[in-house]
């Protein structure tokens, strides 16, 4: 009886233990996605697909300004991998060796626009536009975080407007942020990225912005040296420079860096 008790209580320790691998082999890995708040809308619609195609991954995302969530990534908070609306950010944690150099790549491209509300009177053709009584108040991202208000910096400081229109500026903490307040009229036009202004039917584009007024706008990728999870981040890296994923961004608005990939 005892032989017989010894056996059992050992047969159910061996389920147990595979109970317990195939619960951990089953258990998916999170990968940390810290990306410009501009991709919002493309990169929500990728993690559908991916993680239909990619069943042990799912994708946690942290949007924000570039420059914030370079500064959380060099103070150590979690990220698999870092997508930047700006080179400079990205440069920034490959110069401190956060990010290697090999694994990051110029993924997209953008432009600039300025945009009012859509059901407004507002019909400006360029910049100068904006020092125009009726225009109270301009929305930009933060200039020191924000890599779409450091781009409308350059531009307005090459059109020589920068010190004009400071009584104007109203600053935000990320370009979506931006878009919101001329959606809501809490600012009578905005610069925006082209793809920002295509997700809105509340606003609408009154001009481009003469892309020789500012640098290019690149998004670049790379992959965090810190991440636990290289296998998976290197698929997710790979995967968002097929053509498939290339294909959704450019339905948001997004285009191929004109020095490739």
């Amino acid at each position: 009886m005892f032989k017989v008790t010894k056996r059992i209580a050992a047969v159910m320790l061996v389920a147990a233990m595979s109970l317990a691998f195939a619960a951990c082999s089953d258990k998916k890995v999170e990968l940390t996605i810290s990306a410009a708040a501009s991709l919002t809308d493309a990169l929500n619609e990728i993690k559908t697909i991916y993680e239909e195609n990619y069943a042990n991954t799912k994708l946690l995302y942290n949007f924000g300004a570039s420059g914030a969530l370079q500064q959380q990534i060099e103070q150590g908070a979690p990220a698999d991998l870092f997508l930047s609306a700006a080179t400079k950010n990205m440069k920034a944690l490959v110069d401190g060796q956060l990010i290697d150099g090999d694994k990051q790549t110029n993924l997209l491209a953008n432009e600039l626009v300025v945009v009012v509300p859509a059901d407004g009177r507002a019909d400006l053709p360029d910049e100068n536009a904006l020092t125009a009584a009726e225009i109270k108040r301009v929305a930009i991202g933060i200039p020191e975080s924000v890599p779409a208000g450091n781009y409308a910096k350059e531009a307005l400081t090459t059109a020589n407007l920068w010190d004009k229109l400071q009584p104007k500026l109203v600053q935000a903490k990320d370009v979506r942020q931006v878009l919101q307040y001329v959606e809501t009229g809490n600012a009578d036009a905005g610069f925006v990225y082209k793809t920002d202004a295509l997700s809105s039917q509340k606003v609408k584009i009154t001009f481009v912005v003469n892309p020789d007024s500012y640098a290019p706008v690149e998004y670049p990728i790379g992959i965090v040296k810190a991440t636990k999870h290289g296998k998976e981040a290197e698929e997710f890296y790979r995967y968002l420079q097929t053509q498939e994923a290339l294909d959704i961004f450019k339905k948001y608005g997004f285009s191929v860096p004109r020095s490739g990939q």
